[in-house]
């Protein structure tokens, strides 16, 4: 009982910091890169077909780089990974920025992607070993930061791109900066500790538990994934708004979402894991389910707004529980979640597309509505395993 009501340590609270950096850091990166499409696109003379694929860059090697970084964390230790990626993944903004051909580009978004992705998984294992340091769950707030980095990113890009700043010379100065901030986030994180992974956690694959929390990040992943590409859509082309009206809906989302996972923290160590999940999902589900349905603008905009409040604590939750089943194989568990996650991400544009091929946007844009009402469902398996 007293380690529960004692304030963590010192160590504890600079690293608390130094995982809030990295977490800016990685959104703040992904923000740059997303505000200079158009002007990259423009440098390069691409087109829509060429743009796409350096676009696809990006998720190669986020995937293929989630594949091996989790037997990596969990032999090292997190810090000692976060170390010299993340600046990897700041100096890789570098080669888009210089790039002057398409091979060069892609290249380089492969590379941008790879150190994304292995942050990405590090960042979240370390803020866990952080977390275990605390009597009240933190995590969530990491997640709210990241998307902090992303909208400072991109409001830093939009000013760049107003006063007509070449990416070169933007780019170099933002991996200069994102350099600066994860090497003074990076002194503050805890101790790296290495340890041999035992036999029996060292062979095993993908456990049952660890694949259906990947089906939950991959089910709120491709409704994330939807909500960019086809709510505008959806509100231009099958409600008939104007083009302003029509951009509403993901910035609600996207803005309610970010709100909301500054409150998950208090909300999980009020209410739990479980039930937070399970009411985050009947949110999402019936919310948007229920604005779709009565086909208007104004319902519409509220079901993305309850979308996004259903869905921004829910892949926080999973990946906490990924990462706290088994400490001998951490990393490999966030991994294959994040994997899972980052496919979901990717596919939603896709299969609504193809749905849309099919039947209506409204019908389409009710399969994310359902995958949530199916995190609801599952959301016991979100439960933290007993000590011991």
């Amino acid at each position: 009982m007293s380690d529960t009501l004692c304030a963590p340590p010192d160590s504890a609270r600079r690293a608390r910091w130094g995982v809030i950096g990295y977490f800016v850091a990685t959104g703040a990166a992904l923000g740059t890169w997303t505000a200079r499409i158009p002007a990259v696109k423009q440098d390069l003379g691409l087109d829509d077909g060429q743009m796409t694929l350096a676009l696809f860059a990006i998720a190669v090697g986020s995937v293929l780089a989630m594949q091996g970084v989790g037997h990596v964390i969990d032999r090292f230790g997190s810090a000692r990974v976060l170390g010299p990626t993340g600046l990897a993944m700041a100096a890789s903004l570098l080669v888009p920025g210089f790039g002057g051909s398409l091979p060069v580009l892609l290249a380089g978004l492969v590379l941008f992607g790879a150190g994304h992705g292995v942050v990405d998984v590090a960042m979240n294992a370390h803020s866990m070993q952080v977390q275990r340091h605390y009597s009240r769950p933190i995590v969530i707030t990491f997640h709210a930061l990241f998307s902090v980095g992303g909208l400072i990113g991109s409001g830093v890009g939009a000013v760049a791109a107003q006063l007509g700043a070449p990416v070169s010379l933007h780019f170099a100065l933002a991996a200069g900066s994102l350099a600066l901030l994860v090497e003074v986030s990076r002194r503050r994180l805890l101790p790296a500790e290495p340890r041999v992974v035992p036999e029996r956690s060292r062979a095993r694959g993908m456990s049952p538990a660890i694949l259906l929390l990947g089906v939950l990040a991959f089910s709120c992943s491709l409704g994330e994934g939807s909500m960019a590409d086809w709510s505008p859509l959806y509100l231009h082309d099958e409600l008939r708004t104007s083009p302003a009206i029509a951009a509403i809906g993901y910035a609600v989302f996207s803005t309610m979402m970010a709100v909301c996972r500054f409150l998950g923290d208090h909300l999980v160590a009020r209410f739990g894991p479980v039930s937070l999940v399970r009411s985050c999902g009947l949110i999402a589900g019936t919310g948007m389910g229920a604005g779709l349905l009565v086909h208007h603008p104004v319902a519409a905009i509220i079901g993305f707004a309850l979308f996004g409040i259903g869905l921004s604590c829910i892949i926080p939750q999973v990946f906490s529980a990924a990462g706290t089943r088994d400490p001998a194989r951490a990393g490999r568990d966030l991994a294959q979640v994040s994997t899972l996650g980052y496919g979901g991400l990717l596919a939603g544009p896709v299969v609504i597309g193809l749905i849309t091929q099919w039947t209506s946007l409204t019908a389409a844009l009710l399969v994310p509505a359902a995958l949530a009402l199916v995190v609801a469902a599952a959301a016991p398996v979100v439960r933290p395993r007993p000590a011991g």
